[in-house]
C-alpha cells in the first residue's frame, strides 16, 4: 500500500458514518437517551400515532423501527467503547465484529419524512368526518365517513348519481378531507 492510499484510508475512516444500534425489548428510548447523554449522535425515528387507551383516542410516540436506532460515529475519533455497555443497547449491528455504515441517505430521508405528527395518515374516524379517498376507482373524490368495519375495513358514503352510495373499502385508502 502507498503512502496516497493510505491517506485517502485514512481520511474514510475519519469521516461520520451512520451505524445501527440494535436495542433490548422495549428499550430504544432508554438507549437514544442515555447514549445522546454520553454526547453521541443519535437518530431515533419515531411515529405519533393514535391509538384507544381506556376507551379515548390519544396520541402515542412509538420507534419506526421498535428494536434499533441510528448513531453517527467515525472510526478514528470516536469512542465506541461505552457503546455496549449503555443502557438499553444490545449491539452494534454489523457483520461478525465489524459494525457495517448505513447509506447517510437513508438517514437523510428518514430525518425529513419522519418524527411529525401527520393529520393525513390518521386511521381513527368517526362517523361524519369529510374524507378523501387517495386509491383506486375513487381517488381524489371526497366522501363521508360512515363506520368502521373491523380494523382495516371502513364504510363510506359517496355522492354518486345525484345519490349517496355505501361504499366499503381499506381505511388505509383514507385520509381527511
Amino acid at each position: 500500500m502507498n503512502e496516497s492510499d493510505e491517506t485517502q484510508e485514512h481520511d474514510e475512516a475519519a469521516v461520520p458514518r451512520w451505524y445501527v444500534i440494535q436495542c433490548k425489548g422495549g428499550e430504544s428510548f432508554r438507549a437514544a437517551e442515555h447514549l445522546a447523554n454520553q454526547g453521541y449522535e443519535v437518530f431515533h425515528p419515531v411515529l405519533e400515532v393514535q391509538k384507544k387507551r381506556r376507551g379515548k383516542l390519544t396520541w402515542i410516540t412509538e420507534p419506526l423501527f421498535p428494536y434499533y436506532l441510528f448513531i453517527r460515529l467515525d472510526r478514528l475519533v470516536s469512542n465506541w467503547r461505552p457503546i455496549r455497555s449503555t443502557r438499553g443497547v444490545l449491539k452494534l449491528v454489523g457483520f461478525g465484529d465489524m459494525p457495517v455504515a448505513v447509506n447517510d441517505g437513508l438517514v437523510a430521508t428518514l430525518r425529513e419524512h419522519g418524527s411529525r405528527r401527520d393529520q393525513d395518515t390518521n386511521l381513527y374516524f368517526r362517523a361524519g368526518d369529510r374524507v378523501e379517498i387517495t386509491e383506486g376507482p375513487f381517488k381524489d373524490l371526497q366522501a363521508v365517513f360512515a363506520s368502521h368495519k373491523g380494523e382495516e375495513r371502513a364504510i363510506v358514503l359517496l355522492d354518486l348519481l345525484h345519490r349517496q352510495q355505501r361504499l366499503e373499502m381499506p381505511v388505509s385508502r383514507l385520509r381527511r378531507g
